[in-house]
């Protein structure tokens, strides 16, 4: 089942992706994506959230450590965007990206990232980690959530992917449930939706037929 929900989210994924910004498609297919991984994840079995152990050997839900994680890799990426500005092909490949929330609605594509982060952790860090058994969960079920992102066909969502998907696995290892990546993931994209955008507002639309004028 969990190969077959990949393939499905994944087409979907892609397919999403290639909508014009704002548009209904485009929200209807996001929100099909994030469908799709609930979906799977639920189907696949129990879900657990996951404990942490206190300095008083008492267990918890993980709650603020995955915030900062969060916030700490959103820094990380910032200070990598600020490089990809500089080459080119990461730079079209971003702004691509970013144009979803340059030209849509913020509530609705706050609402999808949202949606999407939280069912990505739902599937790929609760259904496909424990189908992936217990030899090396981390690095399957990170590459099979590459290869998912592949179908975007972005290569700066490709290489975002391998960082983020070892984070999220590995806190799944750690903490036993999927609490933790969800905490994580939605601070990520929240900080990244917030203050990724602005810095590429001076980039031109992949849709505007007028070149950027030169200073």
């Amino acid at each position: 089942m969990t190969a077959g929900v990949s393939l499905a989210g994944a087409g979907l994924l892609g397919v999403s992706l290639s909508q014009k910004p704002g548009s209904t498609s485009f929200y209807a297919l996001t929100l099909g994506v994030a469908g799709t991984w609930v979906a799977g994840g639920l189907a696949s079995g129990p879900l657990h959230l996951g404990w942490v152990q206190t300095p008083k050997a008492t267990l918890r839900r993980p709650l603020l450590t995955p915030v900062v994680a969060g916030a700490a890799a959103f820094a990380s990426f910032y200070g990598a965007a600020l490089v990809a500005r500089r080459v080119p092909p990461l730079d079209a490949a971003i702004s691509r990206v970013l144009r979803y929330a340059q030209q849509g609605s913020l509530p609705l594509v706050l609402t999808t990232t949202l949606a999407n982060g939280i069912a990505e952790e739902v599937f790929f860090r609760g259904a496909l980690y424990a189908a992936a058994g217990a030899h090396h969960p981390v690095l399957k079920s990170s590459a099979v959530y590459t290869l998912a992102t592949v179908a975007t066909r972005n290569p700066a969502l490709v290489l975002a992917s391998v960082p983020m998907g070892l984070l999220f696995a590995l806190q799944r290892r750690v903490t036993g449930g999927i609490q933790a990546p969800i905490l994580t993931h939605a601070t990520w994209s929240v900080l990244m939706l917030r203050f990724l955008p602005p810095l590429f507002a001076d980039e031109p639309s992949i849709d505007d037929p007028h070149p950027a004028q030169e200073l």
